[in-house]
């Protein structure tokens, strides 16, 4: 098979497709053929070596996956089953490749509603919103609820899995992703370009942040007494932590796992037309250093994207 791999850190030039053998699936695990692979922020930081998630090259980055059984050494999947999911994170799962070995727990059959360009984008975003909204925020119907940066990856996502929860979404977004936003059902847009959240946005239940820095340290001056910032990006900033708890708020940091049950969730909003993911641009498997490029640019609408 072939799989993508490095062996220095670096830019995306030392992203390198080479031959491989194909991995065997252990007991309880199946052996996808993989048809999509959705790519995220994370990976463009770990190819540079920005933190050492997977130690030192050489190494396959990758989690999100969407393709067919090939193998099955479980019986919760058979082959030809169309399935998705985000197998193995924190740990490496080698998903950047045409065959990906995986445990049938952190897998989900594949909504047909869904391509396999779609159904890859979701697991990580989709995973962290639920997670971070669901788990950690507990939001319910009524909830005043801050979504920064919602027209990215994990905020597309949050705006509506918020929404299916009867939560009240206020988003911040670029001028050029209100319409996009909107048709998500954010219910106010504040454009960080023009306006300051802090002084527009009020008595907030729960903030989930996706830009970490000042964005998140300023989530205190929205949040109602007891509301809750959920951070994605400043987990372990245990200064900013002792500020949110000494101002009588709740702080999480938000480190995603694979969760069998939260990705029927997900599956289950998908397929009652709750949820949508937004594919902003699939690139073919050969042109991974383009699509780390487009990453590495910023101001996403959703997900990028590799097909094979």
């Amino acid at each position: 098979m072939r799989v993508i791999t490095q062996h220095t850190f670096g830019g995306p030039e030392v992203l390198t497709i080479v031959d491989a053998p194909e991995p065997r699936p252990r007991p309880t695990e199946v052996l996808v053929r993989v048809k999509a692979i959705g790519l995220n922020p994370l990976e463009p930081r770990l190819r540079a070596g920005e933190f050492p998630l997977l130690g030192q090259p050489p190494f396959t980055l990758g989690w999100d996956i969407s393709g067919v059984v090939e193998e099955a050494q479980t019986w919760r999947f058979r082959p030809g089953d169309e399935v998705f999911g985000m197998p193995l994170f924190p740990r490496a799962a080698n998903a950047y490749a045409e065959m990906v070995a995986a445990p049938a727990l952190h897998l989900a059959r594949k909504p047909a509603s869904l391509s396999h360009a779609e159904a890859a984008a979701l697991p990580v975003v989709g995973l962290t919103a639920w997670q971070g909204l669901v788990d950690l925020g507990g939001i319910s119907r009524g909830d005043r609820v801050l979504v920064h940066g919602g027209g990215g990856g994990v905020g597309h996502v949050a705006i509506q899995i918020a929404k299916s929860l009867g939560a009240h979404v206020i988003t911040t977004a670029g001028a050029g992703k209100r319409e996009f936003v909107e048709g998500l059902g954010a219910d106010e847009v504040i454009d960080y370009a023009e306006v300051d959240f802090a002084e527009v946005a009020g008595d907030v239940d729960v903030v989930l942040d996706t830009l970490g820095g000042d964005t998140a340290a300023r989530s205190l001056e929205v949040l109602r007494p007891g509301g809750h910032l959920v951070t994605a990006v400043a987990d372990e900033d245990a200064e900013l932590a002792a500020r949110f708890e000494a101002a009588g708020r709740r702080f999480s940091g938000i480190g995603v796992d694979p969760d069998p049950i939260a990705l029927r969730r997900l599956v289950d909003l998908v397929e009652r037309g709750e949820l949508r993911v937004h594919v902003q641009e699939a690139f073919p498997f050969e042109r991974i250093a383009d699509a780390h490029r487009l990453i590495e640019a910023g101001h996403l609408r959703g997900k990028v994207v590799l097909t094979l």
